[in-house]
C-alpha cells in the first residue's frame, strides 16, 4: 500500500493525527444516523427516496444509501457520473439534467442497456434526438425492445431549466409518449434554490406555489389520458414539506447524508434544522503557521474547500473564525490563541457538493481511528 500523502490520505486503522491533510473526513456514526433518519422520514411520508449522488460522487456512499438508507436508487447530474457509478454496480439512476448532443445521448442509451436509467427533458428537440439515439442503438444490435424512460422537467420556481406553463408540460409529455424508443415516466419538479432559504415562512410560501404548479401539471397530464407514475423532486431543505404534500411520489435529497455550513443555517418553524441531520463531513486541516497573535493559518484553501456558499466554519474550537481563504491557505481568526503549530482542525465546508469533487478520498472515522477509505468515484466527471 502506498504511503499516506502520496495516493491515499491514511491507512485503515490510523489515528486521526496520522491523516495527511487537507483531507475529506466523515464521522461514520453521524453519517449512519443521517441515513437512518432519512430512511425513517421517507417511510413516514410514504414516498420513495432517490438519494442525489451528485453531492458525494461516491459509489460506496450511494450503495449505503440504498442498502442501509432505503433509497430506491440515486440521481446523477451528468452522464459521466452515471457511467462511473454503474461501473461500480449502482444499477438504478435518474439523470436529473438535460442531455444534449449526439455523443452524450449515445452514451446514455448504452447505459440503458446496463442498468435502469431515466432522464429528464424540457424541449421537444431533445426528446426527438433521444428517440433517434435509441432507434440507432437498436439498428446497431441493441435489443429491439430497448427503451429509455423520460420525465418532463417543469419550471416550478427556480428560473433555471424546465417547461414554462402547464400547456407546454403536457405537450412535451405527449411528445415523449408518442416517440419510438421512449417511455413517459412522469414529472421532474425540483426547486433547487428553495433548499437554501433559511427563513421557514419564506420557504413555505415558495413551496406552496411550486407544489400547486406541480399538482396542476400532474392533473393536466392525467386529464390528457396519460399516466403520471412518478412526480420527483425535493431536496434536503424542502423534502419534509414536499414529501408530505401528497403530490410528490419521490424525493431527491443529497446533502442530508453529510450536511454543510449552508444547510446548517436552514431552519424549521421551531428553529430546528430540517430533518435534524448531524454534521458528518469535514475537511481536516493542519495549522502550518501562527505568524502573529490572534492569527493562525491552516493548509486547506480553495483547492480543498468550496466557498461559493460562504466560507467554511471552524468546528470544535470556540472563538475561532475563518478569515481569508486563498489557493492553499485558510487564515483563522484566533483571538484567544487556542491554536498551536501542528494542531489539526476540522472545517465544515460551506457547500459540500463542490468540496467533495475536489478530493480523491473520504476517510471514514470511528472512535478516533480511520475505519474505511472510500474513493470519490466520479470526481471530475463533469460532461
Amino acid at each position: 500500500m502506498p504511503e499516506p500523502g502520496y495516493d491515499i490520505p491514511a491507512r485503515i486503522g490510523d489515528p486521526v493525527d496520522a491523516i495527511a491533510t487537507p483531507a475529506l473526513i466523515l464521522d461514520l456514526d453521524v453519517f449512519e444516523a443521517n441515513l437512518d433518519r432519512m430512511r425513517a422520514d421517507a417511510e413516514r411520508l410514504g414516498v420513495d427516496l432517490r438519494a442525489h449522488a451528485k453531492m458525494h460522487k461516491s459509489a460506496d456512499i450511494a450503495r449505503l444509501q440504498m442498502t442501509r438508507g432505503g433509497a430506491v436508487g440515486v440521481c446523477c447530474q451528468k452522464v459521466s457520473e452515471a457511467e462511473a457509478l454503474i461501473r461500480e454496480g449502482i444499477a438504478d439512476i435518474l439523470v436529473t439534467n438535460e442531455v444534449v448532443g449526439a455523443a452524450r445521448l449515445a452514451r446514455l442509451v448504452r447505459l440503458a442497456q446496463m442498468a435502469r436509467i431515466a432522464v429528464i427533458a424540457d424541449h421537444p428537440e431533445a426528446v426527438a434526438a433521444l428517440s433517434r439515439a435509441v432507434l440507432a442503438a437498436r439498428e446497431a444490435g441493441a435489443p429491439g425492445d430497448l427503451e429509455v424512460e423520460v420525465l418532463v422537467e417543469m419550471e416550478c420556481g427556480g428560473n433555471r431549466c424546465g417547461t414554462i406553463g402547464t400547456a407546454a408540460t403536457v405537450a412535451l409529455a405527449e411528445a415523449i409518449a408518442a416517440s419510438p424508443g421512449l417511455r413517459f415516466g412522469g414529472l421532474h419538479s425540483y426547486f433547487g434554490s428553495a433548499q437554501h432559504v433559511a427563513d421557514p415562512q419564506e420557504r413555505a410560501g415558495l413551496l406552496a406555489r411550486s407544489t400547486a404548479l406541480t399538482a396542476e401539471a400532474r392533473d393536466a397530464i392525467l386529464a390528457a389520458g396519460l399516466p403520471c407514475p412518478r412526480v420527483t423532486g425535493a431536496g434536503t431543505g424542502t423534502y419534509e414539506t414536499e414529501g408530505a404534500s401528497g403530490v410528490y411520489t419521490e424525493i431527491q435529497p443529497g446533502s442530508y447524508a453529510v450536511m454543510d455550513a449552508d444547510y446548517n443555517r436552514v431552519r424549521r418553524a421551531d428553529g430546528s434544522p430540517p430533518g435534524g441531520f448531524g454534521q458528518a463531513l469535514f475537511v481536516l486541516a493542519t495549522v502550518i503557521s501562527t505568524p502573529a497573535p490572534g492569527r493562525a493559518v491552516c493548509d486547506a484553501g480553495l483547492k480543498a474547500l468550496a466557498v461559493d456558499s460562504g466560507p467554511p466554519v471552524a468546528h470544535g474550537v470556540p472563538g475561532v473564525a475563518v478569515g481569508k481563504v486563498s489557493d492553499e491557505h485558510c487564515t483563522l481568526d484566533d483571538p484567544e490563541g487556542r491554536l498551536k503549530l501542528g494542531d489539526m482542525i476540522r472545517l465544515i465546508p460551506g457547500h459540500c457538493d463542490p468540496t467533495c469533487n475536489l478530493h480523491d478520498w473520504y476517510a471514514g472515522l470511528r472512535g478516533g481511528l480511520v475505519e474505511t477509505l472510500w474513493p470519490v468515484t466520479a470526481r471530475g466527471k463533469v460532461f
